[in-house]
């Protein structure tokens, strides 16, 4: 295992742990910002959260998305898994930046919910994080799957349970050739329609 796993894996962690505290330690009224050392707090997090997403972000650029896989993965699941990963960063980094944003406007005076200023970023920070939970629940649906699968990208992503042998799991080897018969499909499908 290189450094870049080391690295990897203490930015997942890292932000693992601090989303996880956000969700649980998060404000249920707004009121609740009156007192100067939470939101003091409160903005302290947000921008750490931020720092945390981006530098992932950037750090993660840099490798395959597949970065574990014994196989050649399949370029739909590749724009898949892509299309997941945008989306959660995007979402990631929006609850913070929202929640910087409620924290300004909050001292700014606007501590009315229905002025629309207020109810617009608020209505962007629920929706960030309803999707960041659809979004990171089909991400961990996709690792398990992957680590059935016995791939190798759940043992590049966490430190237990391992993948040993795909080639002797006989539930892989299924799982496999379902999901290459129904991807050449797809794929097919796919093209026929272009044309």
């Amino acid at each position: 295992m290189g450094s870049h796993s080391f690295l990897g894996k203490l930015f997942h962690w890292g932000f693992v742990l601090l989303y996880a505290y956000g969700i649980f330690k998060q404000i249920n009224d707004l009121s609740q910002l009156e007192d100067q050392a939470l939101l003091q707090f409160e903005v302290v997090f947000s921008v750490v959260f931020l720092i945390l997403v981006l530098s992932r972000y950037f750090y993660m650029r840099r490798f395959e998305t597949f970065l574990g896989a014994a196989n050649e993965v399949h370029p739909l699941h590749k724009t898949m898994a892509k299309s997941v990963h945008l989306g959660m960063y995007a979402c990631l980094i929006l609850l913070p930046v929202s929640g910087l944003a409620i924290a300004g406007l909050y001292t700014q005076g606007y501590t009315n919910e229905e002025g629309i200023l207020l109810s617009f970023v608020l209505g962007v920070h629920a929706l960030a994080a309803d999707l960041s939970y659809v979004l990171i629940a089909a991400h961990v649906i996709a690792a398990v799957y992957s680590r059935l699968k016995g791939e190798g990208v759940w043992t590049s992503m966490v430190p237990v349970w391992s993948e040993r042998n795909a080639a002797a799991s006989h539930l892989a080897v299924k799982i496999t050739r379902f999901e290459s018969t129904s991807l050449q499909a797809l794929s097919r499908w796919s093209a026929s329609k272009k044309k």
